[in-house]
């Protein structure tokens, strides 16, 4: 009535079987997310440091390049070119939830120097929100 199966399954589950294609790590899989949420706060605050240069965020800047350069092997993450007219308070808030993503990933992989900065970005955006909320 029924056909046998006459191929190996593609979905291999069975305990010690080997598969053909490659897995990474939990850590592997953490580095890569860490990785992509600080780039992309890099990319929020190279946009900011286009609209209001300031010291703070050229050090935040750097630091972040550094990070993600640590996580990604040594490759020097793409810089983003400023652009001309964008809402501050809106990529704060944006740069403040992508550090707060980065914070939830360093801590679970256990990553002190990137759940640091993240922190600290956390609070440099609250801050620069803090005002305009008031305003409201």
């Amino acid at each position: 009535m029924y056909e046998p199966i006459r191929a190996k399954s593609v979905h291999s589950t069975m305990a010690g079987t080997a598969s053909d294609f490659p897995h990474r790590s939990r850590e592997e899989e953490l580095d890569i997310q860490l990785a992509g949420h600080l780039a992309a706060l890099l990319a929020v605050t190279d946009e900011l440091r286009g609209l209001t240069p300031s010291a703070d965020l050229e050090a935040a800047a750097q630091r972040l390049a550094g990070e993600v350069s640590r996580l990604r092997g040594g490759h020097v993450p793409a810089r983003t070119v400023p652009a001309t007219v964008a809402d501050p308070g809106a990529l704060h808030q944006r740069a403040h939830a992508l550090a707060g993503r980065a914070l939830v990933v360093a801590a679970s992989r256990a990553d002190t120097s990137a759940a640091i900065l993240a922190a600290e970005r956390m609070d440099a955006h609250s801050s620069a929100l803090a005002p305009s909320a008031a305003a409201h």
